[in-house]
């Protein structure tokens, strides 16, 4: 192809597209979300600048017109400078049913990856799971990650390459588990992997407890308290040590069960749960350490829109 005719081709402006789909991040970075700031960064490392900007402009005025995403990759259009979308796909390296039963056993063997996972939340060290099965979460590789346009850009990725993969970051930032999906497990099937492998821990439990109960059973009764000792203690209140330790995940039976069948409120209700139970957490932090004094009717919390007091 001549080179007057692609420079001239490379500078004609897009077509705009009036239904397309617009980025929510109109200014800075793109990604909230660490998860989907890996993600980003990975485009970064294999685009040059000028095709990254392009692709920013593209992402956000709309020229992205479909984006589907499943377990075979992500499908879209873009609209360019010609009458008719470009198509525009991106796939992952699926992993292996017995590479994701590695990686389930190791997010299994941690009690916080699980308890994240099945509150809809991605542990930040979550890639060292997948680093004890010999694989990646995210692509690390050339083979993990391929991407084709039908656009006469000679460079891979191009802009429109890059527009669909910044809208697909965003897609992360609401749910991780479509990198999962395209990696080849759905949550679904994460979460009943995770369950299953607890049940069993719990049924290996339940069989060994007859040896414990026997171990029990030959320890030393413990010394009966006289009852006029019982509200008495050798440690004055003064002196008395209290300590506070915040769960690791907040709100957990809420993201787990999900909005109550009762909940009409355009506001998201597990992130309003989890905002209350920080609250009544560092609430409860500050008494027991002594910060504060607890009073009838000042502190509450007002589900509507926030604390209130």
């Amino acid at each position: 192809m001549p080179w007057g005719y692609y420079d001239g081709w490379r500078k004609a402006a897009p077509r705009r597209s009036a239904d397309g789909i617009r980025a929510q991040t109109q200014r800075g970075q793109f990604g909230k979300t660490w998860w989907a700031g890996r993600w980003i960064a990975a485009l970064e490392r294999l685009i040059d600048s000028a095709r990254l900007s392009r692709g920013r402009s593209y992402a956000r005025s709309g020229q992205v017109v479909q984006l589907d995403v499943g377990r075979e990759g992500v499908s879209a259009r873009v609209q360019g400078s010609r009458p008719s979308p470009y198509r525009v796909s991106i796939k992952f390296r699926r992993l292996s049913d017995a590479e994701w039963e590695k990686v389930t056993d190791a997010l299994a063997a941690e009690a916080l990856y699980a308890a994240r996972l099945l509150s809809g939340e991605m542990p930040e060290d979550i890639e060292q799971a997948f680093a004890a099965a010999g694989v990646s979460l995210f692509p690390a590789g050339s083979g993990d990650l391929q991407t084709d346009c039908s656009c006469p850009d000679w460079a891979n990725p191009c802009k429109h390459v890059a527009a669909v993969h910044l809208l697909l970051g965003e897609r992360f930032d609401a749910d991780p588990f479509l990198i999962f999906e395209l990696r080849g497990r759905s949550k679904d099937e994460i979460v009943a992997g995770l369950r299953a492998r607890r049940t069993q821990g719990q049924a290996e439990e339940a069989a060994a407890a007859p040896a414990d109960a026997a171990e029990e059973a030959e320890a030393p009764a413990l010394a009966s308290v006289a009852p006029e000792a019982f509200w008495t203690s050798p440690v004055g209140l003064p002196d008395l040590t209290l300590a506070f330790e915040p769960p690791a995940v907040d709100a957990v039976p809420v993201k787990r069960l999900g909005s109550p069948p009762f909940w009409r409120a355009q506001r998201d209700f597990a992130a309003l749960m989890e905002a209350a139970y920080k609250a009544i957490g560092a609430r409860a932090r500050e008494l027991a350490m002594g910060e504060g004094t607890a009073q009838d009717g000042q502190d509450s919390w007002d589900l509507r829109g926030g604390s209130g007091r």
